[in-house]
């Protein structure tokens, strides 16, 4: 059984609504698949009650590659504010999709092209809702 994932009130309702329009378009499709079927077995709770170790929509994150071992941090962002460069990866990216709602010390596997990618959640560096942001 998989773990339960967290999140807010507000990011299911935005994933929800990004689902639902996605499945509109063209592409992409299986990624919006696989982000439905994380919201489904996701547990809300309101902004506020959020664990400050668990990884919300533009939270920054610094994850292991847990075979290469190396490290990199990410901001998790919707769509229209992604930027690879900035290291701002889409809810939409298969490591995007992994870690919502998962929690430092977190193991993720996913499956993509080339096989499968694991990685640990090491820490959470920045929340919103920690912070006192409710509105991003």
């Amino acid at each position: 059984m998989e773990n339960v994932i967290y999140l807010t009130e507000q990011d299911y309702k935005r994933l929800i609504e990004l689902v639902q329009q996605q499945r509109q378009g063209p592409g992409m499709q299986s990624n919006i698949a696989k982000l439905g079927e994380e919201l489904k077995r996701a547990k809300r709770v309101a902004s506020e009650e959020i664990p400050a170790e668990v990884v919300t929509m533009n939270s920054s994150v610094l994850l292991r590659d847990m075979k290469s071992g190396k490290e990199m941090e990410i901001t998790l962002v919707y769509p229209k504010d992604a930027d690879v460069n900035a290291r701002r990866i889409s809810i939409l990216a298969p490591v995007g999709t992994a870690i919502i709602g998962c929690r430092e010390g977190d193991e993720v596997e996913w499956p993509v092209p080339s096989g499968t990618i694991n990685y640990k959640i090491e820490k959470v560096t920045f929340q919103p809702e920690a912070s006192g942001n409710f509105a991003l």
